[in-house]
Order: structure tokens, then C-alpha cells, then sequence
């Protein structure tokens, strides 16, 4: 028995953030939804399913892992937007006497194929899948969450974390294997799981009375700085200096934050260690924001914010919504964003005023004007970025820029950009 990660036809709903990345790379709580998938079906045999365009990028970061190919006679497909709860195998189990496919509404979240049913799948798998590859299977429906928009994972953020440490710690209690330095204080320190090599440094404040903190390995809170769980530090990420880190934010590895964040994701490698603020946003990799970037993530008028997502308009039904940036994406000193402004991937924004809501993808500009940023210069600014921590652009990644750069060519031409 296999079990297949996959990508169904709804991935473009959560742009910017997936076109650098299969929707099941993306983070709620400590753990990517991937994550969360596997370790309810643990040793399991696994292969991934991602867009043709990423294919060769899935390859180079998963060695070893069959990708868009499955060797087995049966195989139990997992749709990679799904929320997995800890019973996840209970609900869905690896192995099934028969064929079924498992809906939630009108969103599959899994099937159990095999014999001349799963021959057809494996003939279209260079394809996205949708409910007709599953034809003819009997339905279960089951209630398990699904991810379709950005701030479903930035709303659903606090409570897994909570869940996600209750999964590492010991039996939901904190413990200590890092450095706390004198003068530094733990409110409710049973609530606090702090690993190997990482310090907390005099003056620091962490407060789990509301939610469990997890500092990871090798990581820092600086002197001064007040974090309120629940939170999550990734390895070797850095908590500036008098920084206010309130409830349900995640802070990917070897990010450097500071200034006030609430109910945020930030992907691993991207920094925001200046004063400023942003709230229910999402962040992606090496993205950098200027000193004193701001958004708002409330409307004057308190209404639903609402948000240009694929081509449309889209009511979030949220109150509470900031800035979601794609990867490789900077602003510059003082840059003020909208709520529920999207902003694409590799973008770079600067001057007085809000910019636009959406920006698409190779923006340069602000409020005054924006035009295209150029690929050449694009692509060698993120190898600068990468060689500051060490990294090499590898040819995939290289050629991954230049397919973003040409898929997303449509929506700046809507906006009069040259190219």
C-alpha cells in the first residue's frame, strides 16, 4: 500500500504563496500540511503529486521521494489542502477493504485505488486531479478541514499550534533543554518547550498563560523582548531586541523578526527584525521588510475584508486580514499596506503611500506607479540574498523563476504592465 500526496484543480486559490510550492508545503501551526498528513500514517510508503512545473523542484528538495509516479497496486490518495487532525488514520484508514472516495462537501479529501482505476490515474498524474479521475469510486463523506484560501491557514494558526505541541511535548508539558539567562522571565514555564542550544536572553518575557511557546533548536529571544503564546521559533530563528511577538504567530528557521506581530505565519529564511507591524498576514520565504513596513489588518468601517485572489474578487468573511507576500518579495523603509493586500512573488516596493491591494507577481513601484520587475535583475538580487546565508542558486530554483515570471505575465499585462 502507498499513500499519495496530491494537487487537486483548486491550488490558484492560494496564490501568491504556491507558485514557488506544492499547497502542501505551506505552514498552519508548527508543521507544513504535508507534515501533518504523514505523521498520522507514520513509516508509511509515500510518493507526491505536485503541478508539472514544479516537478523538477520537488526532486532536487525530496531526494529519494517519488514524485508525479506511483509504483504500487493500491494506493490511498490524500489531498494536500486538507487540515489533517490527529485521527486522521482513524477517519481514513490505510488500508480499506474496497475502493472509496472520501468528500467533505464538494472537496475531495481522499481515495482509496486500486486495479484498472488506479492504471487510468497513474496514465494522468503529469496532471492536476479533480473528482472526475475518481469516478465511479463509492462516496463517504467525512468532516475534515480543507485549506482553499490563505487566511484559512492564517485563521486556523493558533489552535494548531496548540495541537502541534502537544504532538512534540511530552505529554502537552514544557521542558527545558536551552539556555535561559538570568533576568529573563517564564510565565506559566509548564507550557513552555524550549530545545537544545537555544537562549533566551536577560530581559525576555515569555508568557504561555493563554497558549504554549515552542523555541526550537538553536534559536534566539533577544534581551527585552515579550512573546505570548501560543508561538513557534523555528531553528535557529532570532527574536529581535524589544519586540512584541503576541498570540498564534509562526516563525519559520533562520528568520529574524522583531518590531509587533500577532496571528501571523512567516515561511523559513525571510526577515522583518525592524519596528513595525503586521497582523493576520503571511509571509513566504526570503522575503525582507524594510524598517518601519506596516499593514492594516482591520477596516475603519469593521467590515469583511475582502481580496483579489485568482483573477476575482473574494469576500474573506474575515474581520482581521493583513499582507500576504510571496516569496523573494521586499519592501522598502516605511512602505504601508492596505488590509488584505496581496502582494506576488519577487516583488519590490517602495515609496509613500498604499500601493495597490494586488500586486502582481515582478512588481516594482508603489502608490506613485508601478512597472515590471526586471527577471535578470530579479534573479540576481535572490542569489545575493542567498550567498548572504550561504546558499547557491541551484538551476532548478533559476529555472523556477523564469516559469513564475511567464505564468504570471497575464495578470500584469491586465494591469498595464510591459511585460
Amino acid at each position: 500500500m502507498q499513500l499519495c500526496i496530491f494537487e487537486d484543480i483548486n491550488y490558484e486559490k492560494l496564490e501568491p504563496l504556491i507558485f514557488s510550492r506544492p499547497t502542501y508545503d505551506l505552514v498552519c501551526g508548527i508543521n507544513s500540511l504535508r507534515e501533518k498528513i504523514l505523521r498520522a500514517y507514520p513509516g508509511v510508503k509515500y510518493s507526491l503529486h505536485c503541478r508539472s512545473y514544479l516537478t523538477a523542484l520537488l526532486r532536487f528538495q525530496n531526494p529519494g521521494i517519488e514524485i508525479n509516479n506511483i509504483d504500487d497496486d493500491e494506493c490511498l490518495f490524500i489531498n494536500g489542502n486538507i487540515l489533517a487532525p490527529k485521527n486522521l488514520a482513524e477517519i481514513i484508514p490505510l488500508k480499506n477493504k474496497k475502493d472509496t472516495l472520501y468528500i467533505n462537501g464538494e472537496t475531495i479529501v481522499a481515495a482509496h485505488v486500486s486495479g484498472e482505476k488506479l492504471k487510468e490515474i497513474k496514465n494522468q498524474l503529469h496532471e492536476l486531479l479533480s473528482e472526475s479521475n475518481f469516478s465511479g469510486l463509492p462516496v463517504e463523506k467525512v468532516e475534515i478541514k480543507n485549506i482553499e484560501y490563505v487566511w484559512n491557514l492564517i485563521n486556523n494558526n493558533g489552535k494548531e499550534l496548540i495541537s502541534d505541541y502537544g504532538y512534540f511535548s511530552s505529554n502537552g508539558k514544557g521542558k527545558i533543554k536551552g539556555t535561559i539567562l538570568e533576568g529573563a522571565h517564564l510565565i506559566e514555564k509548564e507550557n513552555i518547550f524550549i530545545e537544545e542550544g537555544a537562549q533566551i536572553k536577560s530581559g525576555a518575557i515569555l508568557d504561555a498563560s493563554e497558549g504554549p511557546i515552542f523555541i526550537d533548536k538553536n534559536a534566539t529571544v533577544f534581551p527585552n523582548a515579550v512573546v505570548e503564546g501560543p508561538v513557534y521559533l523555528g531553528e535557529s530563528a532570532q527574536i529581535k531586541s524589544c519586540s512584541r511577538i503576541y498570540e498564534n504567530v509562526s516563525i519559520g528557521k533562520i528568520s529574524k523578526v522583531g518590531g509587533e506581530v500577532e496571528d501571523s505565519i512567516i515561511l523559513p529564511l525571510t526577515n522583518k527584525q525592524h519596528s513595525g507591524f503586521i497582523g493576520h498576514a503571511y509571509l513566504g520565504s526570503w522575503v525582507n521588510l524594510g524598517a518601519d513596513t506596516n499593514c492594516s489588518d482591520l477596516k475603519n468601517n469593521y467590515g469583511s475584508v475582502k481580496v483579489y485572489v485568482n483573477g476575482e474578487v473574494v469576500n474573506s468573511g474575515s474581520q482581521f486580514l493583513g499582507l500576504i507576500m510571496g516569496d523573494h518579495s521586499k519592501t522598502a523603509i516605511n512602505t504601508m499596506f492596505n488590509t488584505g493586500t496581496i502582494v506576488g512573488f519577487s516583488c519590490n516596493i517602495f515609496g509613500a503611500g498604499f500601493p495597490d491591494k494586488y500586486l502582481p507577481s515582478f512588481s516594482w513601484g508603489g502608490s506613485d506607479a508601478v512597472t515590471t520587475y526586471d527577471l535578470e535583475r530579479s534573479i540576481e538580487t535572490a542569489k545575493r540574498v542567498l550567498v548572504r546565508r550561504e546558499k547557491t542558486m541551484h538551476d532548478v530554483e533559476e529555472k523556477l523563476f523564469r516559469k513564475i515570471f511567464d505564468i504570471t505575465k497575464k495578470e500584469r499585462r491586465k494591469r498595464g504592465y510591459p511585460y
